[in-house]
């Protein structure tokens, strides 16, 4: 949902899901871009199938597969979901876009300008000129209103607003018209480097400015909304939204007249794309899962059993690819799939063992096993915070040390006398592996793992756990030895990851809590660098300050990145303007068919 400020619901769906668990809708998403080199990352690994304007036809309607049809549009309630976020890209303003490397950048459609002192300038103010054409549906321009109704409903401030506190919104300390109704100055307490994060969606002060408004879930149509397209049908009971052109929208005119987006499980995709039902549909889920239902033109379900397997996975994905005028989109997700270390059980509270431990997983190896049959290149991951194919990537990995990784076993006690398990006082290295149930993809990852790790006489047992208790009794529990799943990755890491790498603090009791620091180990050192990230204006030195982190991450043994989670997406031929969209999300009103 990039926006990518997540609510605690949003969160936990990325977790328990994220190697193409039941939530399968294209949030985050990247429009299409031109190619620009970005010292010290990768080539955009987006996949969207782009054309000029003048090229697409005027008029249509596009059928658009989403898990369900969300509880509500605000994406900052607890019940949001990536469908909230993808419907909220089409109907909702946001200042600041990412591009296709994560940089957030000015949305033309809403802002005129907007800029921030320079660093070193106290108090921070940051200046936004609003587009003067910019209204919401009923006429009603864009104003200071808005800005201040939703700072107040984020901010943390008052419990009766049910929608938590966000970063940056707390670090506000006024906001107030400027030379003119157009001009809106926010002014903060404390310096705040990942401004461009805020007000992304922006939501109508009727909807924000009291704690009841707020709280209330966002459906149907008769609420304002400033996008290219206003809702015209909100049908849980039908699993139906349909969105059609806004009469008052002063951008692009939108090529398509109309979007229905279909409550379609994962399993039935396939079958409603072959069958001409759908024409976007992401589909990780649907191979991952590997459950398509039985259709006369499936090669593969009669084969398919009701469990995932590898064999059912690569039928399903050789179906999607033999579909008549449908092409498959692949991309890496802004997504991070790591194993996490759990510091708080067992051997692993010695930190040479799990440094150790890290040292002996060959990520390329993971990263082949698990990318390579979905057709993705297998590029292993060497940040904790920042994706490949993001602006100042750089592989941190060597921070763990060079020493060789039999030599650090040993040195931590852990003996192989006779080449197989390692032993120490009598017990055999032997962890659990916590993986989401279903999922063929992390299957195949917890194999490659297993086979690697026992190279090193680490003896490793994969163990399930199903998507819906997986964060909360198992994560959050800290039942398990080593954890797969993955954080999402956006333009504001500073703030948005602080909380999984926090040093866990003990309560007035004494209890020490982790919070979403599942790994339960962390330093003040590595707290105090993302706290002076967050607050450091200067961008080169930000990212000096997030690369310190992730040095600091790495020689904690806190966790192993491995690959970004992957993203396959079906889109009939001659739809354009759509795809796997990766980092930001889709231009709606660029999206048609072909002329």
């Amino acid at each position: 949902m990039r926006v990518r400020q997540f609510t605690a619901a949003a969160t936990a769906l990325l977790l328990a899901a994220s190697l193409g668990g039941c939530s399968d809708s294209p949030a985050p998403v990247r429009p299409p871009a031109p190619e620009r080199p970005v010292p010290g990352a990768t080539a955009s690994t987006g996949d969207v199938r782009s054309a000029n304007r003048i090229d697409v036809a005027d008029g249509g309607v596009l059928r658009w597969a989403v898990d369900q049809v969300p509880a509500t549009l605000n994406v900052y309630q607890p019940a949001a979901t990536a469908d909230s976020a993808l419907l909220a890209h089409a109907l909702y303003p946001s200042l600041f876009r990412p591009d296709e490397h994560g940089r957030p950048v000015p949305d033309p459609d809403y802002l005129a300008s907007a800029e921030s002192t320079p660093p070193g300038q106290q108090p921070q103010v940051v200046t936004y000129r609003l587009n003067p054409q910019a209204v919401w549906s009923d006429g009603t321009p864009l104003s200071v209103a808005d800005f201040t109704a939703q700072r107040a409903a984020l901010a943390g401030h008052d419990p009766a607003y049910e929608g938590g506190h966000l970063a940056g919104y707390d670090a506000i300390d006024t906001i107030a018209e400027g030379a003119d109704p157009r001009e809106i100055k926010v002014t903060f307490r404390r310096p705040y480097a990942e401004w461009q994060s805020l007000f992304g969606p922006l939501y109508p002060a009727a909807e924000t400015a009291r704690a009841a408004s707020f709280n209330r879930a966002l459906t149907g149509g008769a609420h304002l909304t400033a996008g290219p397209y206003t809702v015209s049908q909100y049908n849980a009971e039908d699993g139906r939204v349909t969105v059609g052109r806004n009469p008052r929208w002063w951008g692009d005119r939108p090529k398509i007249d109309r979007i229905d987006f279909l409550a379609t499980p994962p399993e039935r995709r396939l079958d409603d794309l072959d069958q001409e039902r759908l024409d976007i549909a992401p589909l990780t889920a649907a191979v991952d899962r590997a459950v398509p239902a039985a259709s006369s033109g499936s090669p593969s379900a009669a084969a398919a059993p009701p469990a995932a397997a590898p064999e059912a996975a690569a039928l399903a994905l050789k179906w999607a690819e033999s579909l008549p005028d449908v092409t498959v989109h692949r991309a890496a997700a802004p997504s991070l799939t790591q194993l996490t270390v759990n510091a708080a059980r067992g051997p692993l509270t010695d930190p040479a063992l799990r440094l150790a431990l890290g040292r002996a997983v060959d990520r390329r190896r993971i990263a082949e096993a698990a990318l390579g049959p979905l057709g993705l290149p297998g590029a292993p991951l060497g940040s904790h915070l920042l994706a490949g194919d993001q602006e100042g990537y750089r592989d941190n990995s060597a921070a763990a040390g060079k020493a060789d990784v039999a030599q650090l076993l040993d040195g931590a006690g852990w003996k192989r006398p006779n080449g197989g398990t390692r032993v120490k006082d009598g017990k055999e290295l032997s962890l659990s592996l916590l993986v989401p149930a279903g999922s063929v993809t992390a299957k195949r990852t917890a194999d490659a793992l297993t086979a690697n790790l026992a190279e090193s006489g680490i003896a490793v047992k994969p163990v399930t756990a199903p998507t819906d208790t997986f964060v909360k009794d198992h994560l959050a529990a800290g039942d398990f030895d080593l954890a797969l799943f993955s954080w999402p990755a956006g333009p504001s890491p500073a703030s948005q990851q602080r909380a999984a790498y926090a040093k866990p603090r003990p309560d007035a009791d004494g209890t020490v809590k982790s919070g979403t620091n599942y790994a339960r180990s962390g330093t003040e050192e590595i707290d105090r660098l993302f706290d002076r990230a967050a607050a450091e204006l200067d961008p080169a030195a930000r990212l000096d300050l997030l690369q310190e982190a992730d040095v600091r991450i790495w020689q904690l043994g806190h966790s192993v990145p491995l690959y970004q989670r992957p993203e396959l997406v079906g889109v009939r031929t001659g739809v354009v303007g759509a795809g796997a969209w990766g980092f930001g999300w889709p231009r709606f009103q660029d999206i048609g068919w072909s002329g």
